[in-house]
């Protein structure tokens, strides 16, 4: 058998070299610190169980800095994620599609106008709202997500797009009307209406 089927390393095995490392980069600093500490009674040094104790302790605040940090990247980049990978996959959108997206977003609109009329003021301004998200969506400006808040679409969209008042108006009405007792005039309707057809009718 020849010497080059055997395996020259491996990931386990790099592991295993990165943690003697830091467990000896660990033993180093410790050992330092002790030598800055005021001379103790002969023969007093700190217990191997704490030693490993603060080495356990170490790994678990290294560890869950590392899980934060990518759940914060990925909040912040998984719209650009998905946008990416939805372009790089290629997906030809055909003229049908785009029309049947085109007649959602028109009855949503259609609805809310008929909401109107019948003086369902939170209910019209609702399809507004969901209108804009799937125009968002659409434009892949914000990609819908059922987990996603109001807030976070804001935060989200203050980084995108300019203005954002139009964006503010119709996000705040339906924070409003989903999370307060607040009534919805038709005012506010028509503030909503107007806001939507500033961004997505000029």
């Amino acid at each position: 058998m020849s010497t080059d089927a055997f395996e020259k390393t491996n990931s386990g095995w790099q592991i295993y070299l990165w943690q003697q490392q830091v467990g000896e980069w660990l033993d180093y600093q410790l050992s330092r610190f002790q030598q800055t500490l005021p001379q103790l009674p002969p023969g007093w040094s700190i217990s191997p169980w704490v030693v490993e104790l603060i080495k356990i302790f170490s790994w678990i605040i290294f560890c869950l800095f590392i899980v934060w940090l990518g759940w914060r990247l990925w909040l912040e980049f998984n719209p650009y994620i998905y946008a990416w990978i939805r372009k790089i996959g290629g997906s030809t959108i055909t003229d049908s599609q785009i029309q049947t997206r085109e007649l959602s977003i028109q009855l949503m609109l259609t609805k809310a106008q008929e909401l109107y009329q019948q003086c369902d003021y939170r209910e019209a301004c609702r399809f507004l709202y969901l209108a804009t998200l799937q125009q968002l969506h659409e434009k892949a400006i914000a990609l819908q997500k059922p987990s996603r808040t109001d807030r976070e679409y804001l935060q989200l969209l203050t980084s995108a797009v300019n203005p954002i008042q139009p964006y503010e108006t119709l996000i705040t009405t339906h924070e409003q009307l989903c999370f307060s007792n607040a009534e919805i005039l038709a005012e506010n309707y028509q503030q909503c209406r107007q806001a939507y057809q500033e961004l997505f009718n000029s």
